[in-house]
């Protein structure tokens, strides 16, 4: 693993955890204009300029090119698209995309990906994430994902593949 994804996994792992009081929060608004996969999209704040890229803190989505990551795009993209959105974000990844806690319509889009079988709550070391409960009813549902025998984590296939990107 290289240097910049372990300082990555840590901004990530703190921006969730770490921070939560220690910085202050950016309440944010704006309209969904792209889905990349089914944890990141593009929104175009509501103060104006392009699109900002919005990673989404707490949960990992399939890669696109995994299984399930297609259809977990779409679900995602089905949703929100064209949508206007709250973004609660803390911080940035190591590669500049702004980390938030998305909401639409006061529904806490994370939540509800994870809740839908389309995603995993972000697991780090032993801590289960922000969205095990919703998580751990989506796999006794056999939902999205969790249809299949051992649906393999994106850490896991990024670590074997890399991403698709």
């Amino acid at each position: 693993m290289t240097f910049r994804r372990v300082v990555g996994r840590i901004v990530w792992w703190c921006a969730g955890m770490c921070l939560a009081g220690a910085v202050q929060a950016k309440l944010l608004e704006g309209t969904v204009t792209h889905v990349s996969d089914g944890d990141t999209l593009w929104v175009r704040l509501a103060q104006g300029g392009e699109p900002v890229k919005v990673r989404f803190q707490g949960i990992d989505a399939p890669e696109v090119c995994q299984a399930w990551g297609a259809q977990a795009a779409s679900a995602l993209k089905n949703k929100s698209m064209g949508k206007t959105v709250q973004l609660n974000t803390r911080a940035r990844d190591d590669y500049g995309r702004m980390l938030a806690r998305v909401s639409l319509n006061n529904e806490d889009l994370g939540g509800w990906m994870v809740a839908q079988g389309h995603a995993w709550s972000y697991h780090y070391r032993n801590n289960p994430g922000p969205y095990a409960a919703q998580e751990r009813a989506a796999r006794q549902a056999r939902l999205g994902l969790w249809a299949a025998a051992t649906p393999q984590p994106p850490r896991d296939f990024r670590k074997q593949h890399g991403s698709c990107h």
